[in-house]
């Protein structure tokens, strides 16, 4: 069993923690609604592609 407290939030994208940075969004799927998508700023600055681990909507 995972501890929620004790994951670290990454960019759904690079997998970089962004728990320390200054900007980063975190935003339900516009599809499902059933994962939150994490975006770190670089990511979201270069519109990098990331894709919904629940149902694989794809979006920049």
């Amino acid at each position: 069993m995972k501890d929620k407290a004790s994951e670290t939030k990454r960019c759904s994208t690079c997998g970089r923690s962004v728990e320390s940075e200054k900007i980063w969004v975190e935003f339900p799927c516009p599809s499902c609604g059933k994962v939150n998508i994490i975006r770190c700023e670089k990511c979201k600055r270069l519109e990098n592609p990331y894709t919904c681990s629940k149902c694989g909507f794809k979006g920049p």
